[in-house]
C-alpha cells in the first residue's frame, strides 16, 4: 500500500502519476497516464499537482484567527487586486491562521471543475489539489526554479509563477533574488540567467519525483476547500461517528428495555408481597379478611387493637393481669387462647371440676375481670374446660 498517489495535471492536459511510500521514497519513476485502479484504491492519499498558471498565490492580513470569519472577509480585501468578479473565484486559506499575514490561492471556480471533471474521468478523487509551485522547496533568502522543455516555475519568497522557459531571465531579472538555485530537466544547454550567486543542476532526471521529495505531507494550501472540499475526505470519521450514534441509540434502547424488564419484575415481586401479605391477615386476623384495604395498614390496626390503648386495655394487657393465677399452679394446662371483641376465652385442662372453679374464682378476684365457665368436659385425663374473661373494653 503506498503512503501517497501524486497526480500531475499538466498545463498541456498530459498527466503523470508516482506513488510514494510512507517515507516520502518514490515506489517508481514517473508515469504517464492515469494509474491503475488497484495502484489508486492501495493509496491513503492521493494529491493532485495543478498548473501552476492557473492559480494567483496572495497575502492579505489575518484581521482574524477565526478562519471561518476570514474566508468570509478575504473576497472582498482582495477585490481590488483580482479582474474577475470574486463570484467568479474560488478562494483557499490554509487550514491553521498564524501571524499577521495569512497566504491566500485564487483559482476560477470552472477551472477547479474542470481539474475535477478531469480526476473524475480517470476514476480518481483527490484529497488534495496544490499548485506545482508550492511543490517547489521555500528558500529563504533567495530564489528556486525548475526548467522543463516549455515551461519553468519559480519560487521566491511569497511570490511564486509559472512562465515560458525562454522568459526565466526575465522574471530573474525582475525580481533580483540575492541566490537563485535551478534545476533544469531540459536535455538542453545550460541556459543563460543574469545571477551572480547561481547553483545551477542542469539535466534532471524526472520532474514529478522532485516535486514528491518537495512536497510536504500537509501542503500549506489546499485547494478542496468550501464547497469543493471533498465529501470522501471525512466517510472515515462520519462512519465512526456513525457507529458511535448507532451504539450510543443501542445502549439508550437497551437501557430503557432493562429499565421496563425490572419495573415489570419489581412489579410482580409488589403483586407476590401483597398476596403473601392477605395471606398472612387472613391466617392471623380471620375477620379482617374480607375488609378491604391496605394489609400492612389493616395488620397494624389489628395489632394496636391487641396492644390497647394508652389506659393499658387490650390482650397483652389482660394477659399480663391473669397472668399471675396461673404461675401459681401447676395443676391447669392452658391449651388455647382466643381474643376477640374485648372478650378473651381460655382452654385449660383441671385434674377435676373443683379446681376448674376455683381457677374461675382466682380469676373474677381480680379488679374489673368476670370470668365464667362456658364449658365443662370430663374425660379421661381430666376436665377440659373454657374460661370467659370479660370486663374491658378494647
Amino acid at each position: 500500500m503506498s503512503e501517497r498517489l501524486l497526480i500531475r495535471l499538466h498545463a498541456e492536459g498530459d498527466v503523470t502519476w508516482l506513488a510514494q511510500d510512507a517515507q516520502g521514497r518514490p515506489l517508481s519513476a514517473a508515469n504517464r497516464g492515469a494509474p491503475p485502479p488497484a495502484t489508486s484504491a492501495r493509496a491513503r492519499r492521493i494529491v493532485a499537482l495543478v498548473p501552476a498558471e492557473d492559480v494567483v498565490l496572495l497575502e492579505t492580513d489575518a484581521v482574524t484567527t477565526r478562519r471561518a470569519q476570514l474566508a468570509r472577509a478575504i473576497p472582498f480585501a482582495l477585490e481590488d487586486q483580482l479582474a474577475s468578479p470574486v463570484e467568479d473565484l474560488h478562494f483557499a486559506l490554509p487550514e491553521q491562521i498564524a501571524g499577521k499575514r495569512v497566504s491566500v490561492a485564487v483559482v476560477a471556480r470552472a477551472t477547479m471543475r474542470r481539474w475535477l471533471g478531469a480526476l473524475s474521468d480517470l476514476g480518481l478523487r483527490a484529497d488534495a489539489l496544490v499548485p506545482e509551485t508550492l511543490a517547489l522547496p521555500p528558500r529563504a533568502n533567495g530564489a528556486v526554479a525548475t526548467l522543463e522543455p516549455t515551461r519553468a516555475l519559480l519560487r521566491s519568497g511569497n511570490c511564486a509563477c509559472a512562465c515560458e522557459s525562454d522568459a526565466l531571465p526575465a522574471w530573474l531579472a525582475l525580481l533580483a533574488p540575492a541566490a537563485i538555485e535551478v534545476f533544469d530537466f531540459r536535455q538542453a544547454p545550460r541556459l543563460a540567467l543574469p545571477n551572480a550567486n547561481l547553483s545551477y543542476h542542469e539535466r534532471q532526471p524526472d520532474a514529478l519525483a522532485f516535486f514528491a521529495a518537495n512536497l510536504a505531507a500537509e501542503p500549506a494550501l489546499n485547494l478542496l476547500q468550501g464547497e469543493f472540499a471533498p465529501s470522501h475526505r471525512h466517510a472515515p470519521a462520519r462512519r465512526l461517528w456513525r457507529r458511535a450514534a448507532s451504539l450510543a441509540a443501542a445502549a439508550i434502547v437497551l437501557a430503557f428495555a432493562y429499565a421496563f424488564a425490572d419495573y415489570l419484575r419489581l412489579a410482580r415481586e409488589s403483586e407476590r408481597l401483597e398476596a403473601a401479605q392477605h395471606d398472612v391477615l387472613r391466617t392471623s386476623v380471620p375477620e379482617l379478611a374480607s375488609v378491604a384495604g391496605d394489609p400492612r395498614q389493616l395488620m397494624q390496626s389489628a395489632l394496636t387493637r391487641l396492644h390497647g390503648d394508652s389506659g393499658g386495655n387490650g390482650l397483652l394487657a389482660l394477659l399480663a393481669r391473669i397472668g399471675p393465677a396461673f404461675a401459681g399452679t401447676t395443676r391447669i394446662a392452658l391449651k388455647a387462647v382466643e381474643y376477640r371483641n374485648a372478650t378473651l376465652e381460655l382452654a385449660m385442662r383441671a385434674p377435676d371440676v373443683p379446681t376448674l372453679d376455683l381457677t374461675r374464682e382466682q380469676l373474677t378476684n381480680l379488679s374489673g375481670l368476670k370470668a365464667e365457665v362456658t364449658a365443662a368436659t370430663t374425660g379421661d385425663k381430666g376436665v377440659d374446660g373454657r374460661v370467659r374473661i370479660g370486663g374491658v373494653k378494647p
